[in-house]
């Protein structure tokens, strides 16, 4: 590199620095801008050595992953520090310690949360990705900071994927996906959830991410002319009331686009919501709600609202601590608009969540959403037992959950994820009150423990000392705070059965001359087909293993060799029997290859997205069915590809000529008089296409139509879906999925 090269980036730093304390949120004294200096003058000194793939200077990384951290999340200078700091332990000589010495213990406990964190997820030996999530979270346990900085850690390093290999880009824009996204979802920052979800579309998806882009392109001029005429009519009515307000038109975000359109099986242009107008006003904190309701009142003057799709969380805010009204209005030219009315406070806390709380807490005694959600995370944490991949499934279920509220016997209100039961209720109250539960009231009506609970119930729960949980109890409930305290009361109840179990094995044993030790533990345990010694113990506890079947165990043991040979031929016959029930998809293998050197693998087609030649797939390595094919958008790809990164396989197909496959049509429309028979002349004369089965139905002048068809590859379903579409009456043609 030349000097003026040096010379010029050395000023670009330069630059990024005194912006980064031009944009932060926070107002910064001169002692936190020494720090921050301090920071930024070892950082750089660190990383001079250091350059990114892309060949800038490390230094810029640390740097912007600050800037984000400063304006997006709105922290304050230990924060930003810290970010600027975070790379260092890991990537250099410097040990938390210095860090320590050189600037304060708080700076030191976060960057070494930070680096435990890259640790975790560069741990080779990690089963699971699921694993070192679960790690990662419990970082939350000790400062709600480490995880927000990484946010920005992530949200930077998708900003700056394109000069990384294929592979990693598709891991790395899953893993956001999986968790990150909803994590900052769930901390209340939207815009950077948006950013996230976005930029992991780009890379999971990344021809159906530029078609999204370029039709918003497309019809970009058009939407703000749309906005504009909506917004000249309210300007007027809000100035004649005196509202001091602010207008912007807000589109709906590339992800949220994406997962409509899969959600509804329709196209871009049937998205009826794709834009929304954001009404920010400002006001005295005792005017807010009187002035929200006030705009309502004026937008629904000149709009017709949905009363399905009113949202209001100014009464009742949600758990990350966002307020706003939201109305969804009947605009010109008969589409839906949302118009979003937020008080300048709301807005702040919408677009900085934890840190803009904070600000606007003022030192209130009562406890945020935020504390209230971190307390119960803690809990979840407690129960070391679960699945780590459970734990991250149930985890996600309560990140992205919408919220009900449900109200106790005193009128006490209560948010709940939606789909709770009363049973979840009675452990959101209490855990003891939970596992004592006898019985729910709604509504002053005796219901099941299963009862799934709506906004505005009134909900009583009868306790009994008597009561204890049992096995069903954990498919009456939803929420994981609910699930870990019931397995931990069953856990401990199976633990205080199998100690007896045990000690009762040990005697019938030693009647048939056998010693109970490791090695027996175990032959019972294949014996009985269980998976571990506590079921072997447990069964024993509660009686379910008789005598005579332990004698059987005592004879067979005694003649070995003859027990060997039966269970050689046992053991062929099951996988003989076993084989006849799993068809395996393909012989032929020359149609679809796998890896960088096209090896030609057996595989199987998975089920749940049944993949046809042409379409996008890649393989995954099963432990116990071989390699299962999947199309790269099936509905569980981005799990897979996040939590078993390592048991993911290229593929592609070759040759689509020789083998035929099933694909599932689903077709709605208007019951029009010989819409059956234009249907199966288009299928069966115009097509290299035999209809395997079909079946039709009309509803109050509704067609529905399910057709199943073999055909050889992608191209001739596609052709094949178009010109159904052609057919007089038919509204909707979809491809069937199975998750």
């Amino acid at each position: 590199m030349t000097e003026i090269d040096i010379e010029k980036e050395n000023k670009a730093i330069a630059q990024e620095y005194k912006e980064l304390l031009r944009i932060s949120y926070q107002t910064l004294t001169p002692t936190d801008k020494k720090l921050i200096r301090k920071a930024f003058d070892v950082a750089v000194d660190a990383h001079k050595e250091q350059r990114r793939k892309s060949g800038e200077a490390y230094i810029f990384h640390p740097i912007a992953v600050a800037k984000i951290v400063a304006s997006e999340i709105g922290l304050g200078a230990t924060s930003i520090a810290a970010a600027l700091l975070h790379d260092v332990v890991e990537d250099t000589p410097i040990t938390v310690e210095d860090i320590e010495r050189l600037f304060n213990p708080k700076v030191a406990q976060l960057v070494e949360g930070l680096t435990k964190i890259s640790m975790v997820q560069k741990d080779l030996n990690a089963s699971m990705q699921a694993e070192n999530f679960r790690k990662m979270i419990l970082t939350l346990n000790d400062d709600v900071r480490v995880i927000l900085i990484k946010l920005a850690d992530r949200l930077h390093n998708m900003q700056t994927m394109e000069s990384m290999v294929e592979y990693k880009q598709t891991k790395i824009a899953s893993e956001t996906l999986y968790i990150y996204a909803p994590l900052a979802h769930r901390l209340g920052l939207y815009n950077i959830k948006t950013k996230l979800e976005d930029l992991g579309l780009k890379y999971t998806e990344p021809a159906v991410y530029e078609d999204i882009v370029s039709k918003i392109r497309e019809t970009k001029e058009e939407q703000d002319a749309y906005i504009k005429d909506i917004s000249d009519v309210l300007k007027k009515s809000l100035d004649a009331e005196n509202v001091d307000y602010i207008i912007k038109g807000r589109p709906k975000s590339i992800y949220s686009i994406r997962r409509k359109m899969r959600a509804q099986n329709v196209s871009f242009d049937e998205v009826y919501d794709k834009f929304a107008l954001r009404i920010v006003y400002k006001c005295d904190s005792h005017e807010e709600k009187f002035i929200a309701w006030k705009i309502y009142s004026i937008v629904t003057d000149h709009y017709r609202p949905s009363p399905s799709r009113l949202r209001d969380w100014i009464s009742s805010p949600k758990s990350t601590g966002y307020e706003a009204l939201h109305i969804t209005v009947m605009g010109p030219k008969g589409r839906w608009v949302e118009v979003q009315v937020r008080s300048e406070r709301m807005d702040e806390i919408a677009e900085k969540g934890y840190a803009a709380h904070y600000k606007y807490k003022n030192g209130a005694s009562e406890e945020s959403g935020l504390d209230t959600w971190l307390n119960l995370l803690r809990e979840a944490l407690e129960n070391q037992e679960t699945n780590a991949v459970d734990f991250v499934e149930d985890f996600k279920m309560n990140l992205y959950s919408k919220e009900i509220f449900v109200f106790t016997p005193k009128g006490e209100i209560k948010s709940l994820p939606k789909g709770a039961t009363s049973l979840d209720f009675a452990f959101s109250i209490h855990s003891e009150i939970g596992i004592k539960t006898r019985g729910t009231r709604v509504n002053g009506r005796l219901v099941p423990l299963n009862h799934e609970l709506k906004s505005g119930d009134q909900v009583e729960v009868i306790t009994s000392a008597n009561q204890k949980p049992t096995v069903n109890w954990l498919e009456y409930v939803t929420t994981s705070r609910a699930k870990n305290k019931i397995k931990n009361v069953l856990n401990e109840n199976t633990k205080k059965i199998a100690e007896e179990g045990k000690e009762l094995l040990t005697r019938k044993l030693k009647h048939l001359k056998v010693t109970l030790n490791e090695q027996v533990t175990n032959e019972l345990v294949n014996f009985f087909k269980l998976k571990t010694s506590l079921d072997l113990f447990y069964r024993v506890g509660i009686g379910a293993i008789e005598n005579q079947q332990l004698k059987d165990y005592a004879a067979q043991k005694s003649n070995t060799f003859i027990n060997f040979f039966k269970s050689k031929i046992k053991r062929t016959k099951d996988t003989a029997s076993e084989d006849i029930h799993k068809p395996v998809i393909s012989s032929n293998y020359d149609m679809l290859v796998f890896g960088t050197e096209h090896d030609k693998l057996d595989y199987k087609l998975s089920q749940c997205c049944n993949p046809i030649p042409g379409d996008d797939v890649f393989g995954f390595v099963t432990i116990n069915e071989g390699i299962k094919v999947h199309k790269k958008d099936c509905p569980n790809a981005i799990g897979m590809q996040s939590n078993y990164a390592y048991r993911i396989m290229s593929a592609k197909w070759i040759d689509s000529s020789q083998e035929e496959f099933k694909a599932i049509i689903n077709i709605t429309g208007m019951d029009v008089l010989g819409l059956t028979n234009q249907l199966t002349k288009v299928i069966s004369n115009n097509m290299s296409v035999n209809i395997q089965s079909i079946s039709l139905s009309t509803d109050a002048g509704i067609f529905h139509g399910q057709v199943a068809v073999i055909v050889k590859n992608n191209a001739i379903l596609k052709k094949m879906i178009s010109a159904i579409k052609k057919i007089d009456g038919v509204d909707k043609v979809t491809r069937e999925y199975r998750t």
